[in-house]
């Protein structure tokens, strides 16, 4: 795991934020390029003695990998498409009387006769719509399934068969988000065949009061306009099942955007994460908008308060990234609408030009750490960045602190 394998201090600790009334034990971790003292991962009994800062480490890989793995598991399924079949029930023929309401009776019935042709047709190009989304959905999801499942046992980072799965799934989305304009397209043939079905039913009832009709012509109006009124309904009810497979689908295409996208983080890291976090603030919040905001916060002080996330840049490439994302996704899983700061913290050893770079080298990192923020999901309006110079701190440090 990440945690023992780079071995940087991971201290666990019980926060409290009362003035939010969010009370939760988690981890404040603190990753940095120092070499601990670790010690084995030993395993506890029912009532463990104090941890050392090589078991807490220990601890905090378990809990990692035991988050990313809900996270990855299933019930991120594909939400369910309609399954009616809507077919006409046709227009029962007629004799013709001579009359000129005969003959309009005529024309009336040819073109009910064509709009039911045409309602069928879209019905057919419906089902087989459906059956296109659920392949090309099943197809997405094993070759997710297939990346996910390599990254939970482990791999290199850009594993060049993981990019190879990956772009294979970005391709069976893409090919999702057609089969999903397909329908669209289909929803706005079914509104014009409405169009045109409330004015035959128009024309029927109008019909019905033109003079020099025969009994026979009024009681084959009177069937025609039965069959009117149901096909009225039968598309009515077409488009609205067509319309609400659409917004389900749109949706979850929307949502799966977001987690493929953390899905590339992990690739390129060769660690699994799990599902994209302002997805999962949505799911926490029950559906909700998830508090997102148009600008993002204004930073807020921070002097007093510990931070979330203590990363330490004093070496290079320090691997915060799995750790980050399982401390914000807890906080998220029970405060959907949870916002940040991110403050860049430079040392304040040498002269003011020394500063300076420092300041402008911690805005860096923590650009970075920004950076790995929104590619896990979370939106850019839910995090304050701001810069700050410590004279207690003898390296770049970035901050993560909840609001």
């Amino acid at each position: 795991m990440v945690f023992s394998k780079h071995r940087f201090l991971v201290l666990g600790m019980a926060f409290a934020v009362s003035a939010c009334g969010f009370a939760e034990d988690t981890l404040w971790p603190t990753l940095t390029g120092e070499d601990p003292s670790g010690q084995t991962q030993q395993s506890t009994s029912a009532k463990p003695a104090p941890a050392t800062s090589g078991q807490r480490s220990a601890q905090a890989s378990s809990t990692s990998t035991n988050a990313a793995g809900r996270a990855s598991a299933p019930g991120r399924s594909q939400p369910a498409l309609g399954n009616s079949n809507f077919k006409p029930n046709g227009v029962t023929p007629g004799q013709q009387t001579g009359t000129v309401v005969g003959k309009k009776v005529i024309k009336l019935r040819e073109e009910l006769k064509r709009l039911q042709t045409a309602v069928a047709k879209q019905n057919m190009q419906l089902q087989r719509s459906r059956a296109k989304v659920v392949q090309d959905s099943r197809r997405y999801h094993s070759s997710v399934a297939t990346i996910n499942s390599r990254l939970q046992i482990g791999t290199t980072p850009g594993n060049p068969i993981l990019v190879r799965q990956y772009n294979s799934a970005q391709a069976d989305l893409d090919r999702l988000s057609g089969d999903i304009a397909q329908m669209n397209a289909l929803s706005s043939a079914i509104s014009s065949d409405s169009t045109m079905s409330s004015f035959l039913s128009e024309s029927v009832k109008a019909t019905l009061s033109i003079s020099g009709a025969v009994d026979e012509d009024h009681r084959q109006l009177a069937i025609l306009e039965d069959e009117v009124n149901r096909t009225v309904i039968l598309i009515e009810r077409l488009h609205k099942e067509v319309v609400e497979d659409v917004r389900r689908q749109s949706n979850y295409v929307a949502t799966e955007r977001s987690n493929l996208n953390l899905l590339a983080s992990g690739v390129r890291s060769g660690e699994i994460y799990g599902a994209s976090l302002v997805n999962q603030a949505m799911v926490a919040s029950a559906g909700g908008a998830g508090g997102l905001r148009a600008m993002p916060p204004r930073p807020s002080n921070t002097s007093g308060r510990s931070p979330l996330v203590l990363i330490r840049f004093d070496r290079p490439n320090v691997p915060y990234q799995q750790a980050l994302y399982t401390v914000v996704s807890r906080v998220l899983e029970r405060r959907p609408n949870a916002t940040f700061d991110l403050v860049a913290v430079a040392p304040s050893q040498g002269g003011p030009e020394v500063t300076a770079f420092n300041k402008t080298k911690s805005r860096r990192f923590a650009e970075g750490v920004m950076r790995s923020l929104v590619e896990m999901g979370l939106p850019p309006s839910r995090i304050a960045m701001s810069t700050k110079v410590n004279g207690g701190t003898r390296s770049n440090e970035v901050h993560l602190y909840l609001r």
